[in-house]
């Protein structure tokens, strides 16, 4: 069959929302029979977003290929369950670098380089990589951003002249938009979601479908109004209410039959009966009154909790299949240097540390570290969170407060944590870390090995600084086990200690890979411990079946 495309534009205000929508749907397509991937073209003029703040742009999703990405991508791959690559995620600093590269080589032949047709031209290329490196059938395509956004104009332009390249059949515009709520009077508004509309359609798109999200129910009225002055199919006006958790939207979806909608208006029969019950399992099961373990997440970010998105997912998913309940209190490292926040600490089940880059907030970190290890209360760290684990052990073994890593004091006399050797000439910061998906080979006998069940696994990387082995005799004399090691055994990938509960660091990001339907085994062990600290019993629950 010809590659389908489903295009998705936001409306009215950002963050309404696209993202989940766009994985929601990918789902009803997926449980339909069909292979799919999805792309996230992002305006901004950033080559990826490895090097912007989390405050401003939220966590960093990273692929097995290394790629730096937006965390939307993190929605898909979870909702979805595929594993995409770097074509997925494109911003406009890459399509203009290679466009300025090319004409730098002379291959447009001394052509005046303009919008269109050569950055357009460039964004439809990346566009159908998408099907001929992943091999799916149909591919979702998200705008990041809201019409009427100067920088998302050469895409949208793009996304018009597809229709005519592709055909009618084999395109579809998806408008995502928000019906505000007047507080006087209680009632919704689609004014913005017309002149939204009416923006889309000066460009030259006119949306097959509009996915209207609000906190209150639409009525059929409005429903009825948004289809007569958009022009658009009273049944392709999809009213999307708030919903409690994100994996309710493709049951809301289902119900609404967007799924039967789409494969009708671009010509597809459906391959197989969609079999959503082990999402409606999961979705009561999140409904459930359970027993609550409290954790900690100790972090730099934790005014924006799209920082650690991923981190935060993983532990909802294994504490759904633990069957217990989540409280997770978001406490921020730079209080706890302050005094600010122990009283927290104190009351929880389990603390995790995740990742970032950075002086500010370290010493906090390494503080959380100590009071999970004399405290004998589990403790998970994410990469710099491992490594301020070892930090803190350095300094206990050694008696030494100055022993760091490099990263942070380059003059200590204790470097516990060293640049990697391949990162010394190296000037660019911009994906030059060690990114992407590495062999990790597991130690028989200890907490991961058991945790995994397996001998060798592979987890995604994002760190430029690791673990330094002239340290590795020392503190294993003292307790430290080194449970997850390189298969050269050069780099150490999982630290453990040994009298402890539970308190492991893994370099890796173990949070990347976890899943609703297959919760990553460190998160599992993780919160197995923290219900045996709680004094809670907990089992694993058998939500759903094994997938392909």
């Amino acid at each position: 069959m010809e590659t389908k495309f489903i295009f998705f534009t936001g409306g009215v205000v950002s963050s309404v929302g696209k993202g989940v929508t766009s994985a929601a749907v990918g789902r009803l397509l997926k449980e339909r029979g069909f292979k799919v991937a999805v792309q996230k073209l992002d305006p901004y003029i950033n080559v990826d977003p490895g090097t912007m703040s989390p405050y401003q742009h939220g966590e960093v999703f990273v692929l097995d290929d290394g790629a730096e990405t937006d965390l939307d991508l993190g929605h898909y791959e979870r909702f979805i369950d595929i594993r995409l690559n770097r074509v997925c995620n494109v911003t406009t600093g890459q399509v203009y670098a290679d466009v300025i590269a090319k004409e730098r080589h002379g291959d447009y032949l001394g052509g005046t380089i303009q919008v269109v047709p050569h950055i357009t031209n460039e964004i439809k290329r990346r566009i159908g990589m998408v099907a001929k490196t992943t091999g799916a059938e149909i591919v979702l395509v998200e705008v990041g951003g809201t019409v009427g956004d100067i920088e998302s104009l050469p895409f949208l332009e793009a996304l018009r002249q597809l229709r005519s390249d592709l055909g009618r059949e084999n395109t579809m515009y998806i408008h995502v938009t928000w019906l505000p709520l007047i507080g006087a009077t209680g009632e919704l508004k689609t004014k913005p979601t017309q002149h939204s509309v009416r923006e889309l359609r000066s460009i030259g798109i006119s949306p097959d479908m509009i996915m209207a999200r609000s906190d209150t129910p639409v009525d059929d009225a409005l429903r009825d109004k948004i289809a007569l002055h958009c022009d658009v199919d009273r049944q392709a006006v999809i009213p999307m209410v708030t919903a409690k958790n994100l994996y309710e939207i493709p049951l809301l979806l289902e119900e609404a039959a967007v799924g039967e909608y789409l494969l009708k208006r671009m010509h597809l029969t459906s391959r197989k009966k969609p079999d959503w019950r082990p999402w409606q399992r999961l979705v009561a099961e999140v409904q459930k009154e359970k027993p609550v373990i409290k954790i900690a997440l100790v972090g730099k970010y934790v005014e924006l909790h799209d920082a650690y998105m991923s981190v935060r997912e993983s532990l909802g998913h294994a504490t759904l299949h633990l069957g217990v309940d989540l409280d997770l209190h978001w406490v921020h490292s730079g209080g706890l240097e302050k005094n600010d926040g122990w009283e927290e600490i104190a009351s929880m089940d389990g603390i995790v540390v995740p990742g970032g880059f950075g002086e500010r907030g370290i010493e906090g970190k390494i503080q959380a570290a100590r009071y999970a290890r004399t405290e004998k209360l589990p403790y998970l760290g994410l990469c710099l969170g491992m490594q301020m684990q070892v930090v803190e052990f350095t300094r206990f073994v050694l008696g030494d407060e100055k022993a760091n890593s490099t990263e942070f004091d380059r003059t200590t006399p204790h470097p516990v944590i060293d640049l990697l050797p391949d990162q010394r000439e190296i000037v660019d910061m911009g994906g030059t870390m060690r990114l992407g998906l590495y062999p990790c080979e597991l130690q028989p006998g200890t907490i991961a090995a058991e945790a995994y069940q397996t001998n060798m696994v592979h987890e995604r990387h994002r760190h430029r600084f690791e673990f330094n082995n002239e340290y590795r005799e020392l503190l294993a004399s003292k307790g430290m086990r080194f449970s997850g090691l390189s298969p050269d055994g050069r780099l150490v990938e999982i630290v453990e200690m040994s009298d402890h509960p539970f308190m492991l660091g893994s370099q890796f990001h173990p949070e990347f890979l976890s899943r609703p339907n297959r919760p990553h085994p460190l998160f599992l062990a993780f919160v197995k411990a923290a219900c045996q600290h709680a004094g809670i019993s907990c089992k694993m629950q058998n939500i759903f079946p094994e997938e392909n």
